[in-house]
């Protein structure tokens, strides 16, 4: 991977417009103008960022014109919706790196699948990050891309007074990496001690804690350390593997985050500079690897994947996704454990 971002970085770096034609065999070249910012206005002052970002609620919807299509008449998708650009780097079936092992608890997969899929975009981003030297600035910039928009989409961030704003997108962007990182990195949504786990599950139902060949013990603050909510009857995603409560709601929140930022990345940047520099097709496999996890697991739902709804489809009708919802979702066992999916 270190060898392809070497690559992209020397793409940018002596492109020239004969340089941009695809070798024998790619995909066709697109020949319709394509504008990477669907406005033109100078960023707004922006106010100290509190440390995360709006969610769905804060979403408006704007009318952005329509999304840029072939010679008039013509009524073509964009570049990225069309057949002929959604070809992948790798061949087979994406259910079998989405498919929990069998041995795995649901939570500890989906905490791997989360952090799997944030270390992807994270490479997809550093590409529109890469200072293009025919401007001196990153592709991605206030100035070609104002608002963090997709399609007729601007997602918006809560200033300290928790007002919905636009900001531009690699400023979004930015902090929406370092409101991941911080979930990712916080023990008490990530766990990596199983001490607390391994006290909860030797806990007896008279109340007692048994250590390794010694009598029962009676039950109290210095013999557990597991909180007092993981030995009640509720039942959550990762419960068994000492994941909080709140853990499908905080990965849920980092996916449609992630959303965002993918389909900023194909509306805004599809041709500058993923085509420019023949990248789309990596961009295209860890898109789809991502929608794949989401909808298997019901991570992401059909609204926030409306922006990109209709290269999902597209890949859908090829059989390269899978058709799940919320009713035909993976059943989760009493246990908080989900069974294997179909490979």
């Amino acid at each position: 991977m270190a060898s392809f971002f070497s690559s992209v970085r020397q793409g940018l770096a002596g492109r020239s417009k004969s340089s941009q034609q695809p070798g024998k065999g790619s995909s066709p070249s697109p020949t319709t103008p394509y504008s990477a910012s669907p406005t033109s206005q100078q960023p707004p002052n922006v106010p100290p960022m509190p440390s995360s970002p709006a969610l769905s609620s804060a979403m408006s919807f704007e009318s952005q014109g329509p999304l840029p299509e072939g010679p008039p008449g013509s009524r073509r998708p964009p570049f990225f919706f069309r057949e002929e650009y959604s070809s992948l780097i790798v061949k087979g079936n994406f259910m079998t790196l989405a498919a929990k092992p069998l041995l795995v608890e649901e939570g500890e997969w989906l905490a791997h699948q989360v952090v799997e899929q944030y270390r992807l975009l994270e490479q997809m981003i550093e590409i529109i990050k890469v200072v293009d030297d025919r401007t001196s600035k990153p592709i991605c910039n206030p100035d070609v891309c104002p608002t963090m928009s997709a399609s007729g989409h601007t997602y918006t961030w809560l200033d300290n007074n928790k007002k919905p704003i636009k900001i531009p997108a690699i400023q979004y962007i930015n902090l929406v990496q370092k409101w991941i990182v911080g979930k990712i990195n916080d023990a008490s949504i990530f766990p990596t001690d199983t001490t607390s786990v391994t006290a909860a599950a030797s806990t007896y139902a008279s109340g007692s804690v048994t250590p390794s060949g010694s009598a029962p013990q009676p039950l109290g603050p210095t013999s557990l350390n597991a909180p007092l909510s993981q030995l009640s009857g509720r039942d959550w995603l990762g419960k068994s593997s000492g994941f909080p409560e709140n853990f499908e709601g905080d990965i849920k929140s980092i996916y449609r985050q992630m959303m965002r930022c993918y389909a900023h990345i194909y509306h805004g940047h599809w041709l500058e500079p993923f085509w420019n520099v023949g990248a789309y097709k990596e961009l295209n496999t860890c898109f789809i690897h991502f929608v794949n996890v989401g909808k298997l697991f019901n991570l992401i739902g059909e609204k926030e994947i409306e922006p990109m709804q209709p290269l999902v489809d597209l890949w859908a009708e090829k059989g390269l996704l899978p058709a799940t919802s919320k009713e035909s979702a993976p059943p989760r066992s009493s246990g908080g454990q989900q069974a294997a999916p179909a490979s």
